[in-house]
């Protein structure tokens, strides 16, 4: 079993949950028309319009494209990377869909590929992928268009490939999701990360974009280390460098027939159908959507103001967590800072909203349930902080 280390096995790997460092910078930084909201926004510079703003997010599939890149190498199959399209833009439309965009959307795409690794086949099956899943967000109602983008082929920065996308929208100021009036008092409601729903055409792991330096590593097998070193940073222990029992093919436990790689590969959802629906039929009454990307079930610290969030009824674990912490021993408190553990999107709404809500979301053929609620801070200088029950036991977080 891979040594523990006193600072977890995620940030032994270079990775950072909280981000903290970066916060400690940008947050002293100008944070935009609206402080608290998910995305900076700025001033309508594109239009001059003052009823107006400008929202811009970055973000990509991060590591499971190194996932991609052990199944196409491994199989021969490049279609895997039309998956990792889809990742990479959920990851920015699920954001822009915090602050209240349900459309009207302009995407680049940046890939930085090692040639020599990652040839021109796998490359337009990216472009492809991206072009595809663009078209199936606008079947859902949601406007996007691609801005095209760009292709680096930066062999000596990549060892295999990663994939980026920058969203750009323009929205109404008195339209955007502000953040400020998540407050104690209100219903935490979540919405599944897994199965599969109405607008999905495979059943999902609910693995999502996060975590899978760890995700990888503590599942997959020795064998990938030594043949694929490409795939690792150098630097990191050996100890926790595919130090998992697992080969992609082999069956997930509890996984109903998906395989560790078909768990680790579901594309990541979009909720961008459900939130225009919520948004158009629950006017005002939204008062906030908390995206739990980098930071899993802590996300939410980052948002509102002198709250104590209190997450005592989540939904059942996704087995691909499950498999993860066995294979890892890594400390439940850990779990749910890194993974979604289960639900990836939080809406907080009046507790008097919740039973129409949820029957809003279940329309879709989406899982969801009133997951916990927000109270005053406890704290003496009223700052957020969360109690999550897993089972029994209390594990607390602090911003």
């Amino acid at each position: 079993m891979p040594k523990k280390t006193d600072q977890g096995r995620y940030a032994a790997r270079g990775v950072s949950s909280s981000k903290q460092e970066v916060h400690d910078t940008v947050d002293k930084l100008d944070r935009g028309l609206f402080p608290g909201a998910f995305c900076k926004m700025t001033e309508d510079f594109l239009t001059g319009n003052k009823k107006k703003c400008n929202v811009i997010h970055a973000d990509g599939s991060g590591t499971k494209s190194i996932v991609a890149y052990l199944h196409y190498r491994e199989t021969g199959d490049v279609s895997v990377f039309r998956g990792i399209a889809q990742d990479s833009i959920v990851m920015n439309v699920d954001d822009l869909l915090c602050v209240g965009v349900t459309g009207g959307v302009l995407l680049s795409s940046t890939v930085n590929r090692n040639a020599r690794r990652f040839p021109a086949e796998a490359l337009a099956q990216l472009i492809q992928g991206t072009e595809e899943f663009l078209g199936t967000l606008r079947d859902f109602g949601f406007g996007i268009q691609s801005g095209g983008g760009e292709t680096a082929d930066v062999g000596d920065l990549t060892g295999t490939v990663t994939v980026d996308s920058c969203a750009t929208a323009i929205l109404d100021r008195d339209a955007v999701i502000t953040g400020d009036k998540i407050r104690p008092g209100l219903a935490i409601i979540g919405i599944s990360s897994a199965g599969q729903c109405d607008y999905e055409t495979a059943p999902n792991s609910g693995i999502g974009s996060n975590g899978l330096t760890s995700a990888r590593h503590d599942l997959l097998a020795p064998y990938y280390r030594k043949k694929y070193p490409e795939t690792y940073d150098s630097m990191t222990d050996k100890e926790l460098v595919y130090c998992g029992p697992y080969k992609l093919d082999d069956p997930l436990p509890g996984g109903d027939g998906m395989t560790v790689g078909q768990a680790l590969l579901s594309p990541t959802r979009t909720y961008a159908p459900v939130v225009a629906k919520l948004l158009k039929d629950f006017p005002g009454d939204i008062r906030g959507l908390v995206h739990c990307s980098g930071g899993g079930q802590t996300k939410c610290l980052r948002f509102g103001n002198k709250v104590h969030f209190v997450k005592d009824n989540l939904m059942p674990l996704p087995p691909v967590f499950k498999a993860i912490q066995k294979a890892s021993k890594s400390t439940w408190k850990e779990m749910y800072q890194v993974y979604n553990m289960g639900h990836r999107l939080e809406v907080f709404v009046p507790k008097s909203k919740v039973k129409k809500v949820l029957a809003a979301i279940e329309s879709f053929g989406l899982d969801a349930q009133q997951i916990g609620h927000t109270v005053k801070s406890e704290k003496s200088d009223s700052a957020n902080h969360l109690t999550l029950m897993h089972g029994k036991k209390p594990l607390k977080y602090a911003h």
